[in-house]
Parts: structure tokens; C-alpha cells; sequence
């Protein structure tokens, strides 16, 4: 294990080339982040000896694309889109549909993880029970009440006059 002060010099001497390859592979901040963390973290818990600078280059920059391939290549990367996102980017979906997805993302959070795990992951509810820990009978409660918020928020109640 390399000490704090060899993970410092290799981020200030590698930081800049990591984030770059990240970006041009990854196109997100967020997880150009995540594999600039992971990489460092390689570099710290690997304990053998580079033959030179220009080894120990090479082995970061190595890192650095295996790490970034094997995120895109992930079972979460490449069957999740942010839901914010499609929020905050109006053109993407349709009117109609925003209503809704504003209204899933409006749900307390145990019916919301619920709700994404079930309708947009796929996941049966006997997954869900084992993701979240909890029993399989109390995931369909927790998606039986979440259908109930859903249904009461998007009903339009019409005036009484």
C-alpha cells in the first residue's frame, strides 16, 4: 500500500490527464469523478514497484480506460437514465408524460424506490424485497399505496359548483 504522500504527488502529477481521458470516454462530470476516485484508489492499494515514471504513467492511464470501459459497459449505467434530468430537459418527453414522472418523483421516498425499481428497472418484486430489504408482501403495500398517490394526484377533480 502506497502512502498519502505517493497518492498526492500521482494526483498532482496525473490528476489532469485522468479527468481528461474520463471525460472524452464518459462525457459526465459525475462519473468522471467516480473513476478518478477509483483509479487513485488502485494506485494506493497497488504495492508493486514501477519500473519508472513512464511506467507508472502507463499503468494509470490503463486504469484509468479499463475503469471508464467498464462503467459504460455496467448493468446500472446502461439501464438507468437520471430522472431529473428528463425533468429539466422539456423536449425530451412528452407533455403527458412529464405529469406523471413529476408525480412519481413527487412520491415519499419508500414509495419512489419502490416505483423507479418496479416500472423503470424491470425488477419483480421479489428483486425489490431483496434490494431494499424488505419483505415481498410489504413491496407490493408499498406499490399499491404509491399506485393510490399516483392515481388521486393525476384524477382531475372537477369544480363544484
Amino acid at each position: 500500500m502506497r502512502s498519502e504522500e505517493e497518492a498526492r504527488r500521482a494526483i498532482g502529477l496525473y490528476g489532469d490527464t485522468v479527468r481528461r481521458i474520463c471525460m472524452v470516454h464518459l462525457k459526465n462530470y459525475a462519473d468522471t469523478e467516480d473513476v478518478f476516485q477509483n483509479v487513485f484508489l488502485k494506485y494506493v492499494l497497488h504495492s508493486a514497484p514501477f519500473d519508472s515514471d513512464e511506467h507508472e504513467k502507463a499503468w494509470i492511464i490503463r486504469v484509468t480506460i479499463n475503469a471508464c470501459r467498464d462503467l459504460l459497459k455496467s448493468f446500472f449505467h446502461s439501464r438507468t437514465v437520471p430522472l431529473d434530468s428528463l425533468i429539466e430537459k422539456p423536449g425530451q418527453i412528452p407533455e403527458d408524460h412529464r405529469e406523471i414522472l413529476e408525480a412519481v418523483l413527487a412520491l415519499p421516498a419508500k414509495y419512489k424506490d419502490a416505483v423507479y425499481l418496479y416500472y423503470f428497472e424491470g425488477y419483480s418484486a421479489s428483486e425489490i424485497g431483496s434490494i431494499l430489504k424488505k419483505n415481498v408482501n410489504t413491496v407490493y403495500t408499498l406499490l399499491n399505496r404509491a399506485r393510490q398517490l399516483l392515481k388521486n394526484r393525476l384524477e382531475e377533480v372537477p369544480d363544484i359548483e
